[in-house]
Formats: structure tokens, sequence, C-alpha cells
């Protein structure tokens, strides 16, 4: 697709991948709309990237449909849907609860198909689109303490699977890119970023991996990428 000129919602799009993702979409002239729960933040990042900031939880249907009027006033219509947003529990089996499960599953899950069942609508409405779903590498194998948080991406992971099945025969290209391990705010109570590891990957590399299959022509598409430092150790 062209970038230029793309109408993009960026979930979770203040800090970290996504709004190292939103950047390399504006720089390209992309129309992006971020989303995020810290309005200052939000404010903050939108005002820097020159984005449009809608304040947004996703686990709120009421918040998804807002989003979806106000993207529609400010760029007029929509191409592309990046469901980013996530949130992360990790502890041992023996110390988890219910809540915890409800908690990352209403965002990572829940909130990822509602938005993308909206953009959907839209999608088919006007006979092309893109989701690209945000996972992780934990979506491909589990690991000690990752019982909510990698079920959370397996689970995405499948939903990608349906999608494109379901959505192939309306010209909606659904993309999963899986990220390994990269230094950011995510799972901080700070929210504050991380330096960048020697090593390790930046968000950089991620946003570079969705714009680079989004950047595909039409016809064809990338079901799935999974991105790993070269040499982490």
């Amino acid at each position: 697709m062209e970038i230029a000129g793309a109408r993009v919602i960026v979930t979770g799009g203040s800090l970290g991948l996504g709004k190292e993702t939103a950047r390399q979409l504006i720089a390209r002239q992309a129309k992006v709309v971020i989303t995020g729960r810290d309005k200052a933040r939000l404010q903050a990042t939108a005002a820097e990237l020159g984005a449009h900031g809608v304040v947004a939880d996703v686990a709120s249907d009421d918040d998804i449909e807002r989003t979806f009027h106000e993207t529609e006033a400010a760029v007029g219509g929509l191409d592309v849907l990046i469901n980013n947003a996530g949130i992360g529990v990790h502890r041992p089996l023996a110390e988890l609860t219910r809540e915890d499960f409800r908690r990352v599953f209403e965002v990572n899950v829940f909130g990822a198909a509602m938005m993308a069942k909206r953009a959907a609508e839209i999608f088919r409405a006007q006979g092309h689109g893109n989701i690209v779903n945000v996972a992780s590498t934990s979506g491909l194998r589990g690991y000690a303490s990752g019982s909510v948080y990698s079920a959370s991406k397996f689970a995405m992971r499948s939903m990608s699977e349906c999608w494109r099945a379901e959505m192939r025969p309306d010209n909606i290209r659904v993309i999963q890119v899986n990220p390994s391990y990269v230094p950011t705010a995510f799972g901080r109570d700070d929210r504050v970023e991380k330096p960048p590891e020697p090593g390790k990957l930046t968000p950089s590399e991620i946003a570079h991996a969705i714009v680079g299959a989004l950047e595909m022509d039409d016809r064809g598409f990338i079901p799935e990428l999974s991105v790993f430092a070269t040499n982490p150790f």
C-alpha cells in the first residue's frame, strides 16, 4: 500500500513500540491517530509527532466507539489499524488470580478484537484495509511465569489466523508482528522508558517491520513476522 496519505490508528501510541511506529509512519506522510490512557503523556507525544491523540482505553467499548468517531473527524477515514496496546502480568501460577487473567485479556485479547471488529466494518464497506496485530514471541512459546501474558498472545495469534481466513475475500490484510524482548516502559508501574540495552532490539526495528510489511503492494501481504535480536547474549 501507499503509506503517504494513509489513515492509521495506533493503539497504545504514546510510548515505546507504538510511538516509534507512529513516528515512522508520519515520516512517510501518513495521517496517524494514536490512543493511550494517560492524557498528559498522550498529548505530549501527539504534539511531538504531529499525530492526533485520542484518550482511550481499549478495554472500554465506549472509548473504542469514540476512537473511531474522532478518527473519522480528524483524518477522514481509516486504512490501517495497528493493535499495539497491551499490558502484562508475569508471576508463577501459584501467585496468579482470576483477576490477573481478566485484566490482561480485557486489553490484549478482547480490546484488540473489538477494535478489529469496528475497523473491519469500515474496511469491508470500502473494499480494502489492513489490520496489524502486535503480538509477541511469547505467543509462539511459553515460559516460566508467563501464563497470563503468553496465553493472551497465543490468543491473539489464533485470532489473526481466523481473521485472515474471514477477511481475505474482502481485500483486508491481517498481519501479525511478534517482537522478542525490547526494553521499553512495558510492564513498568512508573511507565518510564527503559534505556537501550547492548545487543537488544529497540522499538525502531519493530516499527520498521510493521511499516515494511504495510508498504508491500496490496496484491500480496506477509501474514506473520517474528523479530529477534541478532546477538542478544
